[in-house]
């Protein structure tokens, strides 16, 4: 419990969660239904009345490469963890080749376990500007098979 200390005793100051354990899940837009007979269901009887047994959760829930210096590539990993009970599948939405982004993974089930996202970005200056900082900002769509999660990417390129 959060309310006690190793010892026991009550705790005195409130606990600060890391900040991948204090967000939400991410963004989603909910599919429709469809039922697959092929998906791994469980039909475990205690399982059976629970609805939610699926799902994916991302860490870090947004990423910020910050300010790049133009022609310049560099990645960051994002891990896609799935929380629900069943194997899922999940595909992801490879971005427009003008944002510079692009998305590096294994395809296949995820079962109880997680998977990484190569995320990678060309820094290129797409404008009319000679001086100063553009902004990159997009959302890469994951599609699952339940919901589209948006992972939000930001950058500055000088």
């Amino acid at each position: 419990s959060l309310m006690v200390d190793v010892t026991g005793q009550t705790r005195k100051e409130k606990v600060i969660l890391p900040s991948s354990l204090q967000g939400t899940k991410p963004k989603t837009i909910p599919n429709k239904k469809i039922e697959d007979p092929v998906a791994g269901k469980v039909s475990t009887s205690s399982l059976a009345t629970r609805q939610d047994l699926t799902g994916f959760y991302l860490i870090p829930p947004r990423v910020t490469f910050g300010v790049l210096k133009e022609g310049c590539t560099y990645a960051t990993t994002v891990i896609i963890k799935n929380i629900g009970v069943n194997f899922s599948r999940f595909r992801v939405k490879q971005p427009p080749p003008h944002t510079g982004l692009r998305v590096m993974y294994t395809p296949g089930p995820v079962a109880g376990l997680q998977v990484e996202l190569e995320i990678e970005i060309f820094a290129m200056v797409t404008g009319g500007k000679d001086i100063g900082l553009e902004e990159v900002s997009h959302d890469i769509e994951i599609l699952t098979e339940t919901e589209t999660l948006l992972l939000p990417v930001k950058a500055n390129i000088l």
